[in-house]
């Protein structure tokens, strides 16, 4: 029997590098969705990765400065998240309420609730969820 080698396939990255253009983009967007779905400043922390209070203040101010590779990951999902939460929702109102609301699928707790836990697989679950709602897969 004469083995034959095996093609190697290219590695391909899951996660495309976000630029220090698109990280400033992304924080400006994320304070605003913040915002929208009306979070104390120590739960926009906790879902920024436990964000000092000094520098969630500079970004508030559009002063955001180089952002860390895992922040970045959390603003996508984030982003993934609020693009998720439009697609089932109509009527934006409705969905920026809905993040706070007790859910079943929760066991009763809210999305805010579960993406508050803080881990970065917290946020991604959310976002995984939203999008098997919504027909993605």
């Amino acid at each position: 029997m004469n083995l034959q080698p095996i093609t190697p396939t290219p590695a391909q990255t899951q996660n495309p590098v976000i630029t220090d253009d698109e990280a400033g983009a992304l924080a400006r967007a994320t304070v605003n969705l913040f915002k929208l779905w009306g979070l104390s400043d120590a739960q926009s922390r906790t879902l920024l990765g436990d964000m000092s209070q000094s520098t969630w203040n500079r970004w508030k101010r559009g002063d955001i400065g180089r952002v860390d590779r895992d922040r970045k990951m959390r603003m996508a999902h984030l982003m993934g998240i609020h693009k998720g939460i439009r697609h089932l929702f109509s009527d934006p109102q409705r969905g920026y309420a809905w993040v706070k609301k007790d859910n079943a699928a929760f066991e009763g707790k809210s999305a805010l609730d579960v993406m508050l836990r803080g881990e970065m697989s917290d946020l991604e679950t959310m976002r995984q969820w939203l999008n098997a709602e919504r027909g993605v897969w």
